[in-house]
C-alpha cells in the first residue's frame, strides 16, 4: 500500500489536547473533527467528486491526505471506482473489493479553506460537547443546580451551569421574579432531552419537587430518611403546603422542618421569594389528613364519599373564609395535597341542610307508607333513608325503635313492600311506553337504576348499544345528579361488555382509562 505524503505538525496535537481539556470532551473526538475539516478542504481543492480522506497522526500531528479508489466489477463512478485490471497495474496483489490509495501532497490552506476547516472543527466540537452534557445531566433529573444567568431571551432565562447551559422558561419562574445577566440562580432539573438543536436541560423554580428538594437540603432528617415528604402543593410565589411524616416516633416532623426559631423553613421561604409554607403532619386516615391540610382553619365534622373521591368538611361559621382562603387558595392547595375534592360547609349551612333532609325524608315516609308525622320522624331519626330499607330490614331492627312493637313493625314492612311493588309496576309500564329494549331495561349495571334508565330513554337512549355509544361527558349531561366522570365511564364500559369476547371487556376498560 502506497504511503501518503505528510509532515509533522506537533502544534495540532497541542490544539487537540487543549480543546479536549477545556471543553471536557474526548481527545479522539477532537482529532476526528480536525480530520473531517481537512477532508472537506481537500475535496474543495481536488474535486468534491473524489473520495478524499485525511488522517492525523495522534503522536506527532502529521497530516496524511489520500484519494481512495475502490476495485469493482462494473464501474459506475470513475472518480471513486476502477476495474481489477487497471488496479493490478499499480498493485499486482490487489483483489476485487480492495482499495487503491493515492497519496496527495499536503494542502496549503487558503483563507477560505482555513475558515471552512475552522467552522467544521467548531461545529464538531460543539456537537461533542452537547453530547457530553446530555450524558452528564440525563441522570441528574430531580437535582437542584446552581448557576449564573447568562442571558434573558423573551422572558426565558439561559443559565450557565458551568459545563452546560440550562433553560429556565418564563412559565417556570416564580411570578414577579426577574433575573438579569450575572445573577446567581438556583433551580430544579425537571427534564433533559434531545431537541433538534441539541440536548436541552430544562429547569424549574415552580415545581413542587423544587420545594421538596430545598427542604431536603435544609433538614438533615429528610436527607437521612428519618422524615419523609409525602406530598407537596404549591401556588408558586404565594403559598404552599407540604405534608411530612416521621419514621422515628421520637422526632416531631413538623418541628424538625420548622427548625429552631423557624430557621430551616425561613431559608426555604427566602429562596422562594417569600412564599408562605404550611408544614402539615401526614396521616394515612384521609379524614385526619384533610383536617390537617385545611390548617389553620378549624374543622368540626368530616364526611367522606370514597366512591366519588369527595370529602365534605364542616367548619364554624366564623372559620369559613379562613378555610376557603383568599381566592379559594387554602382549600385548593389542601385538595391538591390530599388528592380529595373538598366541599366546605358552615355549621349553619350543614344544620339547615340536615333539617331539609329531615323534612324531605319524613314527607317521603308519610306519603309512601301512609303514616303520621311521629312515626315518620322516628324512622328518619333512626337513620332510615329509603322505603327499600324499611321493606327489607329485619323486623327486629324496627321493634328496637322506642314506641314500635311487633305489629307496627310488620305493618310498616308490609306497606313498604306494597309501595315498592306498585312503584315497580309504574316503572315497567313507563319503560314499555317509552319503548326501552329488554337488554337495557333488564341490564344489571352498578350505578344505573330504573329511574335513570327512564331519564335516558326520554332523551333517546333506548337500547344497550345506545348507552354504549355515549361518551362519559354525554352521560353526565343526561343524568346529572352529581355523577362523576369515573362513575359514568364504569356504566358505559359495562354497557360495552357485550361487544368484546369474554375476558377482553376488562382489558378494554383498562385501555379506555
Amino acid at each position: 500500500m502506497a504511503q501518503s505524503i505528510g509532515m509533522a505538525r506537533p502544534e495540532l496535537v497541542q490544539v487537540a489536547d487543549t480543546v479536549a481539556r477545556d471543553k471536557g470532551i474526548d481527545r479522539e473526538e477532537v482529532f476526528q473533527a480536525m480530520e473531517q475539516a481537512i477532508q472537506k478542504a481537500g475535496r474543495s481543492k481536488y474535486g468534491h467528486e473524489n473520495d478524499i480522506r485525511a488522517a492525523i497522526d495522534r503522536k506527532n500531528g502529521e497530516i496524511r491526505l489520500a484519494r481512495y479508489i475502490t476495485v469493482v466489477e462494473t464501474v459506475e463512478d470513475e472518480n471513486t471506482q476502477t476495474t481489477l485490471a487497471k488496479a493490478q497495474r499499480k498493485n499486482p496483489d490487489i483483489e476485487m473489493g480492495g482499495v487503491i490509495i493515492d497519496p496527495l501532497p499536503p494542502i496549503d490552506f487558503g483563507r477560505i479553506a482555513a475558515q471552512t476547516a475552522k467552522q467544521v472543527i467548531v461545529q464538531k466540537v460543539r456537537d461533542a460537547e452537547r453530547q457530553r452534557q446530555f450524558s452528564e445531566y440525563k441522570d441528574r433529573i430531580g437535582e437542584i443546580v446552581n448557576g449564573l444567568v447568562k442571558r434573558v431571551e423573551f422572558g426565558n432565562v439561559i443559565v450557565d451551569l458551568g459545563r452546560a447551559e440550562g433553560l429556565l422558561r418564563r412559565d417556570e419562574l416564580i411570578p414577579r421574579e426577574h433575573f438579569k445577566n450575572g445573577d446567581r440562580v438556583r433551580a430544579f432539573i425537571v427534564d433533559v432531552r434531545e431537541e433538534p438543536r441539541g440536548p436541552q436541560i430544562f429547569l424549574s423554580r415552580t415545581s413542587p419537587d423544587f420545594m421538596a428538594q430545598l427542604f431536603a437540603q435544609e433538614v438533615p432528617e429528610i436527607y437521612d430518611g428519618i422524615i419523609e415528604i409525602k406530598a407537596v402543593a404549591r401556588d408558586p410565589g404565594s403559598r404552599a403546603k407540604i405534608a411530612v411524616i416521621s419514621n422515628d416516633s421520637s422526632i416531631d416532623p413538623v418541628g424538625a422542618c420548622v427548625g429552631m426559631r423557624g430557621s430551616r423553613v425561613q431559608a426555604v421561604v427566602a429562596e422562594l421569594q417569600g412564599e408562605k409554607i404550611d408544614i402539615i403532619q401526614w396521616n394515612q386516615d384521609p379524614a385526619t389528613f384533610v383536617v390537617n391540610g385545611l390548617a389553620p382553619a378549624e374543622v368540626t365534622k368530616v364526611v367522606l364519599d370514597e366512591d366519588s373521591g369527595r370529602i365534605e368538611v364542616v367548619v364554624p361559621d366564623d372559620q369559613l373564609s379562613l378555610a376557603i382562603g383568599r381566592r379559594g387558595q387554602n382549600v385548593r392547595l389542601a385538595s391538591q395535597l390530599t388528592g380529595w375534592t373538598i366541599d366546605i360547609l358552615t355549621e349553619g349551612e350543614e344544620s339547615e341542610r340536615r333539617q331539609e333532609e329531615f323534612r324531605s325524608r319524613s314527607k317521603m315516609f308519610i306519603d309512601a307508607l301512609d303514616v303520621d308525622d311521629v312515626l315518620a320522624h322516628l324512622l328518619v331519626t333512626e337513620g332510615f333513608t329509603s322505603v327499600e330499607e324499611v321493606a327489607f330490614v329485619p323486623a327486629e331492627e324496627l321493634t328496637d325503635i322506642e314506641g314500635f312493637d311487633e305489629d307496627i313493625a310488620n305493618e310498616l314492612k308490609e306497606r313498604a313492600t306494597t309501595y315498592i311493588e306498585e312503584e315497580n309496576k309504574k316503572i315497567m309500564a313507563k319503560l314499555e311506553e317509552l319503548g326501552v329494549a329488554a337488554d337495557l331495561a333488564e341490564a344489571e349495571i352498578e350505578g344505573l337504576d330504573a329511574r335513570k334508565i327512564i331519564t335516558l330513554a326520554e332523551k333517546g337512549v333506548k337500547t344497550l348499544d345506545d348507552l354504549a355509544d355515549l361518551a362519559g361527558d354525554e352521560l353526565i349531561e343526561m343524568l346529572g345528579e352529581g355523577m362523576t366522570e369515573a362513575q359514568a365511564n364504569v356504566i358505559i364500559m359495562a354497557a360495552r361488555a357485550h361487544w368484546f369476547p369474554e375476558g377482553e371487556a376488562e382489558k378494554a376498560a383498562t385501555d379506555t382509562k
